[in-house]
C-alpha cells in the first residue's frame, strides 16, 4: 500500500516553515493520541502516520531528501541515495541495523529510545558592537522555548495521578511477533515505545509534560569574542517530552561593523587622515584606540599608506594568548576649499620643486616619468 504525501498527512503546504509544521503535528498528535482514542486501531494508525510525517519534515536533512526523492529518499529499505552518498566503514553498523534491526530487535529498541530523547537544541543570534565584544559584558536575552510543565512536573499526567505501565508491552516499549522461525520485535502500538500510558493527561500540557514559555536568561559574554563564536548554555534548550532532559542553547555571536576600526583576529586596523604639511614636515597627531586617544609621532617626509603599529592596543583573544596590535595607516589628505592666497602659495611651492630639483623633492614622481619616457622610446626605437 502506497504511503500518503507527508505534507498532506500534516495538512501543510510544501513550503511551510518549521513553526507551521510543529503546530500542525501538535494538533494532530493530540487528536489521534492512543491515550485519548482508547484502543481505536484506525486512530492509532493515523497517529503513527502523523508521527512518521513529522519525523521527516521536522528534520532539515530528511526533509530535503524527501522533497527531492519522495518516500524513497527517506526509507532505508528502498535503498537510494536520498541522504547523499554511500556509507563508509563507520556507517555500516547503522545501515545493518536499519535493514535487519526489526528481526533481531535492534531497530525497534532504537525507535523506542528515540521517543525519550532530550529536547531540541536552540540557537539565539546575539549582536554586539566592537567595544562589547572586546571587553565582554552580561546581557539578558529572551528565548521562546518549551519548559517542563509546572502543573504535572513534566510527567504529562494529571495532578494526583501518574503514568501506568503499558498493558500491551508491560513496560518494555516493544512487542514480539512470531514469524516462522523468527521473533520480530516491533514498537508497541499502544504506548509508542514509551512503556507507559497516561490514563488522565494533564490539562495544562495535554499529556506532553512541557509547555511553551519565553524564558529570560542572563548570559555572560567573555572578553574577546568575535563573529562566529558560540556560547553554550547547557540544559537551556527545549525541555524534552514526558520529563526527558532539555537540550542546550547556543548563543551565536555577531559583531557589528565599527565606524573607525576593522578587526582581523587580535589586531585592529584604522585609517588616519594626515595633512600635507604634517606629512612633509613631521609632527604629532592624536589617534583613537579602544582605551582613548594617544599621541602618534609622524616622521618628516611620510608618504601616504605608511603603516604605524601600536603594540598591545588591539584585542585580547577569548582563546588566550597575547594582546594584538593597533595598525594605523596614514592617508595624506589633499586640501580643499582653498582661498586665492592659499592657491598662490601652493603654486609658488610647486615652482620651487620643479626643474633640476624635482629628483630631490619628488623622487617617486621623477622615477615614474623617467620610466614612462624610456618605455615609449623603446617602442619607437
Amino acid at each position: 500500500m502506497s504511503k500518503r504525501d507527508y505534507y498532506e498527512v500534516l495538512g501543510v503546504a510544501k513550503g511551510a516553515d518549521d513553526k507551521d509544521i510543529k503546530k500542525a503535528y501538535k494538533r494532530l498528535a493530540m487528536k489521534f493520541h492512543p491515550d485519548r482514542t482508547q484502543g481505536d486501531k484506525g486512530m492509532e494508525e493515523k497517529f503513527k502516520e502523523v508521527q512518521e510525517a513529522y519525523e521527516v519534515l521536522s528534520d532539515e536533512q530528511k526533509r530535503a531528501a524527501y522533497d527531492r526523492f519522495g518516500h524513497a529518499g527517506v526509507d532505508p529499505n528502498r535503498g537510494g541515495g536520498g541522504f547523499g552518498g554511500g556509507a563508509g566503514a563507520g556507517d555500516f553498523g547503522d545501515i545493518f541495523g536499519d535493514v535487519f534491526g526489526d528481526i533481531f530487535g535492534g531497530g525497534g529498541a532504537r525507535r523506542g529510545q528515540s521517543r525519550a530523547q532530550r529536547g531540541s537544541d536552540l540557537r539565539y543570534n546575539l549582536e554586539l558592537n566592537l567595544e562589547e565584544a572586546v571587553k565582554g559584558k552580561s546581557v539578558d536575552i529572551k528565548v521562546p522555548t518549551y519548559v517542563n510543565c509546572d502543573s504535572c512536573d513534566g510527567s504529562g499526567a494529571k495532578k494526583g495521578t501518574s503514568a501506568k505501565s503499558c498493558p500491551t508491552c508491560h513496560g518494555a516499549g516493544q512487542v514480539t511477533m512470531r514469524q516462522g522461525f523468527f521473533a520480530v520485535q516491533q514498537t508497541c502500538p499502544t504506548c509508542n515505545g514509551r512503556g507507559k500510558i497516561i490514563p488522565e493527561p494533564c490539562s495544562k500540557c495535554h499529556g506532553e509534560g512541557r509547555v511553551e514559555k519565553t524564558k529570560t536568561l542572563s548570559v555572560k559574554i567573555p572578553a574577546g569574542v568575535d563573529t562566529g563564536d558560540r556560547i553554550r548554555l547547557t540544559g537551556e534548550g527545549e525541555a524534552g517530552m514526558h520529563g526527558a532532559p532539555a537540550g542546550d542553547l547556543y548563543v551565536q555571536v555577531n559583531v557589528k561593523a565599527h565606524p573607525i576600526f576593522q578587526r582581523d583576529g587580535n589586531n585592529l586596523y584604522c585609517d588616519v587622515p594626515l595633512s600635507f604639511a604634517t606629512a612633509a614636515l613631521g609632527g604629532e597627531i592624536a589617534v583613537p584606540t579602544l582605551d582613548g586617544r594617544i599621541k602618534l609621532k609622524i616622521p618628516a617626509e611620510t608618504q601616504t599608506d605608511k603603516m604605524f603599529r601600536l603594540r598591545g592596543k588591539g584585542v585580547q583573544s577569548v582563546r588566550g594568548g597575547g594582546v594584538g596590535d593597533l595598525v594605523c595607516k596614514v592617508v595624506i589628505e589633499t586640501p580643499v576649499n582653498l582661498s586665492d592666497k592659499q592657491k598662490e602659495l601652493l603654486r609658488q611651492l610647486e615652482d620651487t620643486m620643479g626643474g633640476e630639483g624635482e629628483a630631490k623633492h619628488r623622487p617617486k614622481s621623477k622615477g615614474f616619468f623617467d620610466g614612462v619616457k624610456k618605455f615609449f622610446d623603446d617602442l619607437t626605437g
